[in-house]
């Protein structure tokens, strides 16, 4: 599908219309709220929110738009994290998360972890803690991710297993949104809020 901005706010983010049927989709949640395609949903991909320097020198190759435009951007910190998976929404206060640096729990029998990184607390990803079948548990140990059960070090960002035991293993990215806290309710009334 081909999609363009709508340029009408529902539920105070943004929306979309899709050039074939012309319906409109909620940004957040990824489903079309009217027109023909109404209760479609389309699939969320794993992401990481990372600033662009940092991207660029992890994808030195990315080519990007530059389009002329006034300077915005957020703080990462006004956010929650949003993992829903399922019909099962969990929100993680960005504040929080970058006073423990990882949480591990459980969303919709997933067993995830949502990390900040360690050496740059504007950059997160959320990861799937199954490998094979065993279940991880990540921890923030002097400044470096690793997991208890064999103490390799992980890339916060990858998710790639750098040293140790696990050396060469990959972790599944898991897809993750962000939300101002006063809209979490709005799009995800029965979510849950994590809390320390």
């Amino acid at each position: 599908m081909v999609f363009g901005v709508h340029g009408a706010l529902w539920g105070n983010a943004m929306t979309w219309w899709d050039h074939d049927t012309g319906s409109i989709w909620s940004q957040p949640l990824g489903e079309a709220i009217a027109g023909p395609r109404k209760g479609a949903t389309i699939e969320l991909l794993p992401m990481s929110y990372t600033t662009w320097a940092a991207w660029q020198e992890a994808h030195p190759d990315t080519v990007a738009m530059d389009a002329p435009a006034g300077r915005t951007g957020f703080d990462l910190g006004e956010f929650y994290l949003v993992v829903d998976f399922a019909d099962e929404a969990k929100a993680y206060p960005v504040p929080d998360l970058r006073e423990v640096g990882v949480v591990n729990d459980r969303v919709a029998g997933a067993d995830i972890a949502v990390v900040i990184d360690p050496n740059d607390d504007q950059r997160w990803t959320v990861f799937s803690r199954r490998l094979d079948d065993q279940t991880i548990t990540l921890d923030i140990v002097d400044g470096n991710l690793t997991d208890t059960e064999t103490g390799s070090t992980w890339d916060p960002v990858t998710g790639v297993a750098l040293s140790g035991e696990r050396e060469g293993d990959i972790l599944d990215r898991l897809p993750a949104l962000t939300s101002f806290p006063g809209d979490y309710d709005t799009f995800w009334p029965d979510g849950e809020l994590w809390q320390r």
